[in-house]
């Protein structure tokens, strides 16, 4: 058989959001968003991130999340900024592009952005009416290398988008493992506190679908329903979405899949170095980096799913591993017997 590692939305659901879904199957709701889960589901989120009445809205996936909120905020001649390999950048099909916003690209050697990027992209997109204006910060929380952002980094992100008047947004679609990263000092409030608009990933955390928006400036909120039904993002059973963030974050279910899902990481990491291998990058989160011979990569392929994340040497590569709430035991203790 083989098992995969390839990422943290191989299973459906978490079983407490299966059976949230179960026992309210027959309860009659109103729809498009407007039923009484999605209302606790809201609160249940303000209440996290300490700020009462915070606009929170719930899409169906990270792409339409990046996408409605760009659009949304920005004019058609202002630009997003992202670290190269970014999400906006790489893997969403030019989404953003399409939807007429221009994706300027900094270059950054672990995925993380730094003041310094935002100013050099400011400085360097800066020939009205000639050239795009950046008008947003795109990043990622937990990267797509795997790193989680602290106080001070997030910090001095926000500090130098409010100096150059730029909107500072994260994708949450890992934020449940970075916050539970014992490499980050984040709190909720922070989040609210720190940035001008983020999205909390719920489809890899246990859920079987869905993000939250969250507008921690209201105006820039203002008609986003309407975005959101306009580019078909809007579905009628939008119970499905607010329940499942009622299980999420109720009981503390989000915080706790994320633990688990970072020290089963954490576990194959510490296997993967005593084996002898390095990682390209220092595993912080529910994805691990290690470079692996190829030959090696070859034979662990006949039983496990994972990414070649790419070559460092004619003879060795780095691949990827993603951990969940889910990962077996015993799948990880036979990666390392095979190791």
């Amino acid at each position: 058989m083989i098992y995969s590692f390839r990422d943290d939305y191989t299973e459906g659901c978490h079983p407490e959001i299966l059976a949230a879904l179960s026992e309210t199957n027959l309860v009659q709701q109103t729809p498009y968003g407007e039923d009484d889960y999605t209302a606790k589901a809201k609160s249940l989120i303000c209440e996290k991130i300490g700020a009462p009445g915070t606009p929170v809205h719930f899409v169906a996936s990270g792409t339409m999340a990046n996408l409605l909120m760009i659009a949304a905020v920005l004019k058609p001649f202002e630009a997003a900024v992202s670290v190269a390999g970014g999400h906006i950048a790489a893997h969403e099909t030019g989404a953003i592009e399409r939807a007429g916003h221009k994706v300027i690209e900094v270059e950054s050697s672990d995925g993380k952005m730094r003041p310094e990027m935002i100013t050099a992209a400011v400085h360097e997109n800066t020939m009205p009416p000639h050239m795009a204006r950046p008008r947003l910060v795109y990043i990622s929380n937990a990267t797509e290398t795997g790193l989680a952002y602290s106080k001070a980094e997030l910090t001095a992100l926000y500090d130098t988008c409010e100096s150059l008047d730029l909107l500072l947004m994260i994708d949450g679609a890992r934020l449940g493992a970075a916050m539970a990263s014992g490499h980050s000092d984040l709190t909720w409030p922070d989040l609210a506190a720190l940035t001008h608009m983020f999205w909390i990933g719920g489809t890899k955390v246990g859920g079987l679908f869905g993000e939250a928006i969250v507008f921690n400036r209201a105006e820039l909120a203002q008609d986003f329903p309407f975005h959101i039904k306009q580019r078909g993002a809007m579905i009628s059973k939008g119970r499905a979405l607010g329940l499942q963030f009622c299980a999420l974050f109720e009981n503390d279910l989000y915080m706790s899949a994320a633990r688990a899902a970072n020290a089963k990481a954490a576990e194959l990491s510490a296997a993967i170095e005593t084996a002898g291998f390095s990682l390209n990058d220092p595993t912080q989160t529910n994805q691990l980096f290690p470079i692996l011979p190829n030959d090696l990569i070859e034979r662990l392929e006949q039983d496990f799913a994972f990414h070649r994340w790419g070559p460092v040497d004619e003879e060795n590569s780095a691949v990827r591993l993603v951990t969940s709430w889910a990962t077996e035991p015993a799948q990880i203790k036979r990666f390392i017997g095979l190791l």
